[in-house]
C-alpha cells in the first residue's frame, strides 16, 4: 500500500475578476462622500435585515394565515426578493409569495422567475409549471411569459431525467408564441446531446437557424462540439469548429479545451497535442490553460502513455502553469492502472511539495479501485477507513467501488453494512463527489433481490433517482424482486418512473406484473399494465389477454372487459366465443346498451362470432325484449341461424308490453327467410297489430296465414303491397 501523508489544511483558489472599468464605476459609487451611496446603503441594509427577519419567521414555524400578521407592509421589491431566497422550503417560499400578492405587493417579472427557480431546483416541477402557465393572470397581464421563465424549467426536467417532459415544455413554449433565444436553444442543444439524440440536434440546430433566425454564439458551438465529441463523432465536432467563422464566433480556450477532450476519447492524442500547440498560432492571445494540459494528461493516461503524460506535467509547469488537484489525480489514476505505483508516491510527494495539495475523494477513490482491481481487498478497505482519520469524505464512488468488489469476493455481509451505511449518511443525495452510477451497485441490488430483500434496494435506487441517475438493468433487477416477494404493486410503481423517464423494460417485467397482478385477483391493475406493454411495443401472448379478459369478467368488470374486446380486435388477436359471449352478457346487465352492440358489430365485422342465442336468453330473462329482438335482427342480418321457439317467445311477449312494431320487425325478418311455417305467434301478433290500428301490417301477415294452412299451394296467389320495417340495429 502506498503510505500516504497529508498536510494539515487543503489549499483551494477560486478567485472571480472585475474589470477595471466596472471596477471604478462601482468603487466611486460606494465612495462615502458619494450623495446616491450614502442614501443606498441604509435602504439596502434595512432591506437585509427585513428580509432575514421574514425568512427567520417563516423557516421557524408551521406556516399559517395569521403568521405574517404582525409584519410591516408595504414591502419593497428587494425585501421580497431576498426573502424569497432565504426561505428554505419550497412551499413556504410559493405562499410567501401569494401572500405579498395579496397584501398589494405587485409583483415584477423578476419574483416570479425567482419561485421558479426555487421550484425547479428543489423538482417540485408540476407545481413550477403549473405556476409558469398562471404568471399572465396572477400578474393582471403586466408580467408577460418570457423565454427565461422556459428555459429554467427546461432545463430543470432535464436535471431530473424527465427528457419527455423537458422537450414538451420546449414545444409548448413556440405552439403559444414564446420564441426561444440562444439561451433557449443551447439548454435544449445541451440536453438532447446529453441523451444522445444527435440527429434531433442537429434538426434544432436548423431551426434554430432558419426558422427562428436565432444567431449561435461560442457557447451555441462549445455545446454542439462537446455533444457531437462526446457521442464518438469528433468530425462532426470538427465541422462544427469550422463553421463558427460563417458566424463570427471566435473561439474560445473552452472550445478548444472541448475538441483536445473529445480526440483524447477518440485516442487521438497526437492530433489533440498539435492542436494545442497552433492554439496561440490559429488566435492571438489565446493560450492553452491548466484544463488543456490535464486533459492532454487524460488522454495519454487513457492510451498507457504514462511517461508521455508525465512530459506533459513538465512542459506545462516550465510555461508558468500550475498543475491543480484535478491534474494530479488525473496523473495517479493514469500511473495506478498502469502499475506504476513507485511513480505515484513520487507524484504524491510532488503535489504536497509543489502545491500544498492534499490528496482529496478522488485521489483515495483511485487508489482504492487500484487495489481492488490488483485483489488486495484489505488495503484498499485500509485506505477507505483512512479518509475518515485525515477527515477526506467519501463518495459514491469509494463505496461502489468496495461494495462490488465485496460482492464479486463473495464477503456480502460485509458489502450489505457498507450499503446500508452508504443509505444511512445520504451519500448518494450530497452534491458533492462523484455523481453515482445505478449500475455499480448491480451485484448488491442482485443480491439483496434474491434473498428477500428488495425493500431495502429499493431505498437506494430511490435515491438514485432523486439524483437524476438510473439504470434500467438496475430497475428491472429491483421490480423482478418484488414480483419474487408477491409485492407486484411496489413493482409497477418502479415500471412507471421507468417510463416516466424514457425507458424501456424488459418485457419479462410485464409478463411477471400481470401475471401476479391475475394470481392476487386484480385484473384492472393487469390491464393497466398490459397497455404500458403495448405502448412500448410489445405483443403480449393470446394467453395474457385471455387470462386478464377472464379475470376482469370475474370481478364483474363491463367497461374494461369491453375495452379489452375491443383492443383485441385492434392488434389482430384472436378471441375466444365464450369470453366474448359473457363480455357482452355483462355488458347489456350493467345497462351499457350501446356499447355493447358496437362491441358485437366490431366482432362480426372482424370475423368472429358469439353465443347469440345464449345473449338472447339472457336478455329475456331479465326482460330486456327490445334489446334481444334487436340481437335477433343483426343475427337475421349476418345470415345467422336462430332458434325459431327463441324468436316465437320474444315476439308473443314483445305483443305483451305493446311493442307490435318490433314484434312485427322481427316476424317480417323471419318470413323474408322462408320461416313462416315454424311461427306460431302470428295469429297473436294479428290480432296485436289490429288492437293496435296498425291495420296494414296485421293484413300483411293476414294473407301469408293461408300461405301457412294450405300446404298444397292451390290457393291463389293475390299480390300484396310488402311492408318492410326500419331495421332496428345500427339505427
Amino acid at each position: 500500500m502506498v503510505s500516504l501523508t497529508l498536510s494539515s489544511h487543503q489549499l483551494s483558489s477560486n478567485q472571480r475578476f472585475t474589470p477595471i472599468s466596472t471596477f471604478n464605476s462601482h468603487l466611486r459609487y460606494f465612495c462615502s462622500d458619494h450623495p446616491e451611496a450614502q442614501s443606498a446603503r441604509p435602504r439596502t441594509r434595512n432591506a437585509s435585515k427585513t428580509a432575514k427577519s421574514f425568512a427567520n419567521l417563516i423557516n421557524s414555524k408551521p406556516w399559517s394565515n395569521g403568521l405574517l400578521s404582525s409584519l410591516p407592509t408595504p414591502l419593497s421589491k428587494t425585501t421580497v426578493l431576498r426573502t424569497l431566497r432565504l426561505i428554505r422550503d419550497p412551499s413556504k417560499a410559493l405562499r410567501f409569495f401569494n401572500w405579498a400578492q395579496q397584501t398589494g405587493f405587485p409583483h415584477p417579472a423578476q419574483s416570479y422567475f425567482t419561485i421558479l427557480q426555487i421550484l425547479g431546483r428543489e423538482r417540485n416541477l408540476n407545481v413550477a409549471r403549473n405556476f409558469l402557465f398562471s404568471i399572465e393572470k396572477k400578474s393582471n397581464g403586466t408580467v408577460k411569459l418570457e423565454d427565461r421563465f422556459f428555459n429554467s424549467l427546461i432545463r430543470n426536467y432535464a436535471e431530473a431525467g424527465l427528457f419527455k417532459e423537458s422537450m414538451r415544455l420546449f414545444q409548448t413554449m413556440k405552439s403559444i408564441g414564446v420564441s426561444p433565444s440562444a439561451v433557449t436553444f443551447n439548454s435544449v442543444l445541451s440536453i438532447l446531446l446529453r441523451r444522445g439524440r444527435t440527429n434531433m440536434a442537429k434538426d434544432v440546430y436548423d431551426e434554430m437557424l432558419r426558422t427562428f433566425g436565432v444567431s449561435p454564439d461560442t457557447c451555441t458551438y462549445n455545446v454542439l462540439i462537446r455533444g457531437f465529441c462526446k457521442n464518438s463523432m469528433v468530425d462532426e465536432g470538427f465541422r462544427f469548429f469550422k463553421e463558427m467563422a460563417g458566424f463570427d464566433c471566435d473561439p474560445d480556450v473552452v472550445t478548444y479545451n472541448t475538441l483536445v477532450d473529445g480526440l483524447c476519447r477518440a485516442g487521438k492524442v497526437r492530433v489533440a497535442r498539435n492542436l494545442v500547440n497552433g492554439m496561440s498560432k490559429k488566435c492571438e492571445g489565446l493560450n492553452p490553460n491548466v484544463v488543456t494540459y490535464t486533459t492532454l494528461i487524460r488522454g495519454y493516461c487513457m492510451n498507457q502513455e504514462v511517461d508521455e503524460a508525465l512530459l506533459v506535467l513538465e512542459e506545462m509547469t516550465s510555461r508558468g502553469i500550475e498543475p491543480n488537484t484535478i491534474t494530479y489525480n488525473t496523473l495517479i489514476k493514469g500511473l495506478c492502472e498502469a502499475h506504476r505505483l513507485d511513480k505515484m508516491k513520487d507524484v504524491l510527494e510532488r503535489m504536497k511539495r509543489d502545491g500544498g495539495f492534499s490528496p482529496d475523494t478522488f485521489t483515495f477513490n483511485t487508489i482504492i479501485h487500484s487495489h481492488c482491481c490488483a485483489g488486495k481487498l484489505d488495503e484498499a478497505l485500509k485506505v477507505f477507513e483512512s479518509m475518515k482519520k485525515f477527515q477526506v469524505p467519501a463518495d459514491s464512488a469509494s463505496y461502489s467501488t468496495l461494495i462490488r468488489s465485496l460482492c464479486q469476493k463473495g464477503d456480502y455481509d460485509m458489502a450489505e453494512m457498507l450499503f446500508d451505511e452508504l443509505f444511512e449518511k445520504e451519500i448518494l443525495l450530497s452534491k458533492s463527489g462523484s455523481k453515482p452510477l445505478a449500475a455499480s451497485y448491480s451485484p448488491i441490488f442482485q443480491y439483496l433481490c434474491e434473498h428477500g430483500k428488495t425493500k431495502k434496494a429499493e431505498r437506494v435506487i430511490r435515491q438514485l433517482m432523486k439524483r437524476g441517475t438510473q439504470d434500467p438493468q438496475s430497475y428491472k433487477t429491483v421490480i423482478m424482486g418484488h414480483c419474487k416477494e408477491g409485492a407486484y404493486e411496489s413493482g409497477y410503481e418502479l415500471l412507471m418512473w421507468m417510463l416516466r423517464r424514457d425507458f424501456l423494460p424488459d418485457v419479462e417485467i410485464y409478463d411477471y406484473l400481470i401475471d401476479g397482478f391475475l394470481q392476487k385477483d386484480k385484473p384492472l391493475l393487469a390491464k393497466e399494465t398490459l397497455e404500458k406493454m403495448l405502448r412500448s411495443s410489445y405483443q403480449p401472448k393470446t394467453s395474457t389477454w385471455h387470462s386478464i379478459l377472464a379475470k376482469l369478467l370475474e370481478k364483474g368488470c363491463a367497461h374494461e372487459s369491453g375495452c379489452v374486446i375491443v383492443l383485441m380486435l385492434e392488434k389482430k388477436v384472436r378471441q375466444n366465443i365464450n369470453l366474448s359471449t359473457e363480455s357482452l352478457q355483462l355488458l347489456f346487465g350493467r345497462g351499457q346498451h350501446e356499447r355493447t352492440f358496437e362491441i358485437i358489430d366490431l366482432l362480426y365485422k372482424n370475423g368472429y362470432r358469439v353465443k347469440i342465442e345464449e345473449v338472447v336468453l339472457f336478455l329475456q330473462k331479465r326482460g330486456k325484449l327490445l334489446e334481444a329482438c334487436k340481437l335477433l335482427l343483426f343475427s337475421l342480418e349476418n345470415h345467422q341461424n336462430v332458434d325459431i321457439e327463441l324468436c316465437n317467445a320474444i315476439i308473443l311477449n314483445l305483443c305483451k308490453i305493446n311493442k307490435v312494431s318490433e314484434a312485427f320487425s322481427l316476424s317480417y325478418e323471419l318470413v323474408e327467410n322462408g320461416l313462416q311455417q315454424e311461427l306460431t305467434c302470428l295469429n297473436d301478433l294479428i290480432a296485436a297489430l289490429e288492437e293496435g290500428g296498425r291495420i296494414e301490417e296485421a293484413a300483411f301477415l293476414s294473407k301469408r296465414l293461408p300461405r301457412l294452412e294450405n300446404l298444397d299451394g292451390s290457393m291463389p296467389n293475390h299480390s300484396s303491397k310488402k311492408f318492410r320495417p326500419i331495421k332496428a340495429f345500427g339505427s
